[in-house]
């Protein structure tokens, strides 16, 4: 039952506040703090990301117009700027990552069930990274160009539910293809990049892991065809090769079978070479399963988009990771709470709701259980046109 509680506080309900504490309790994020303790810290950035706080004045102002509601909200203490400013630079962000990693994981539980468009069983992820820019003289820290400065956010994207399952935040200039070092291959699992993480003697970890990977092959790459298996032009398919790699150096990096697919895609007109260690699958399977990628582009297109990690609440290395990895728990959070209560709507939606009724005291289920949004057919305005063309 509701029992007169806010849409937030039933929200942070799906949290779970004992894997909090421990998280806390490993850093001593609490350690010498008497008032605004490390839960306050997470519910006043949360609160942040879902109602699109512009600043730690807006969070202070907000929420300090509503200081009878607070404790129903969760937080325990008076809110400020400075204080919340002063916890966000010196509490170790690695409290809210290892917090996010929790949530992360019940939610792979809650969508191992989803399906796939190819009806495969096995696990498939789609690994790239996204930069976030930041500007040089405000993050002089993050600087990895001359005029440039950011950080990167690398993600294996689990493609059923669209769940990050592994994030890690570097510099701007870290190169791809070593985050393949940090990964703990999964045997039997389908990993899906484009040609920036092309590493041979990488690709032959996640070979030795009994892993699949899926990738695109550069314009220099260089191999000895060993036999070729028939295709169906008429797909798209004009190649379908096992081969092995020429130059000796490269070889003895990846001293194994590759095969090679080239494919025209019938739509775009666009060629492409996929390079694969899997060999059961049909050759069309694995275009498609490149294809599924792009499922990772999207994801980092929405969060930049409907979560506050393009506009940061401090400046340093600490206070930009730690709003990166509440931000994440909270699309994690509001995905495990469209899972358990089987909503309709997606989240871009539900994060709509929760932006305008944060503060309404009805039952979660009935709030988040609006009809997506869809855009009305008007009729044509009564305005003429400026310009005829």
């Amino acid at each position: 039952m509701n029992e007169g509680r806010s849409l937030f506080s039933q929200l942070l309900e799906h949290a779970p506040h004992h894997h909090f504490r421990r998280c806390v309790q490993r850093y001593h994020g609490n350690r010498g703090v008497r008032t605004f303790r490390c839960w306050d810290q997470f519910l006043s950035m949360a609160f942040a990301q879902l109602t699109y706080r512009e600043s730690l004045r807006d969070i202070e102002a907000c929420l300090g117009a509503i200081p009878g509601q607070l404790y129903h909200l969760g937080i325990r203490s008076q809110v400020t700027r400075s204080t919340l400013a002063d916890a966000n630079e010196k509490r170790d962000w690695r409290i809210y990552a290892d917090f996010a990693q929790v949530l992360i994981s019940e939610a792979r539980r809650l969508y191992a069930g989803e399906e796939l468009d190819l009806a495969l069983q096995q696990t498939v992820y789609a690994l790239d990274s996204s930069t976030i820019e930041l500007c040089v003289s405000l993050f002089p820290w993050a600087r990895y160009q001359k005029h440039a400065a950011g950080v990167k956010l690398h993600t294996l994207l689990d493609l059923r539910g669209n769940i990050p399952a592994y994030i890690c935040v570097t510099s701007g200039s870290h190169p791809d293809r070593n985050i393949l070092d940090d990964l703990e291959p999964e045997r039997g699992a389908i990993y899906i990049f484009d040609r920036g993480y092309l590493d041979f003697k990488r690709l032959y970890r996640l070979e030795q892991a009994k892993a699949i990977f899926v990738t695109r092959a550069k314009s220099n790459f260089q191999f000895v065809r060993r036999y070729s298996d028939p295709v169906d032009r008429s797909t798209g398919l004009i190649c379908d090769q096992t081969v092995v790699l020429k130059i000796a150096a490269t070889a003895a990096k990846y001293p194994v079978p590759l095969r090679r697919i080239r494919y025209n895609d019938l739509e775009s007109g666009n060629g492409y070479v996929f390079l694969t260690n899997e060999f059961t699958l049909p050759a069309l399977t694995i275009t498609k399963l490149y294809k599924a990628r792009w499922q990772i582009e999207l994801f980092f297109k929405w969060i930049k988009q409907h979560l506050r990690i393009k506009a940061f609440y401090g400046r340093s290395p600490n206070a930009v990771r730690t709003q990166i990895w509440i931000a994440t728990s909270v699309y994690v959070l509001v995905a495990i709470v469209k899972k358990r209560l089987d909503l309709k709507p997606d989240l871009y939606t539900l994060l709509q709701i929760l932006s305008v009724h944060i503060f309404q005291r009805t039952e979660l289920r009935q709030a988040l259980s609006g009809a997506a949004y869809t855009t009305p057919d008007l009729p044509a305005p009564n305005q003429l046109q400026l310009f005829n063309f």
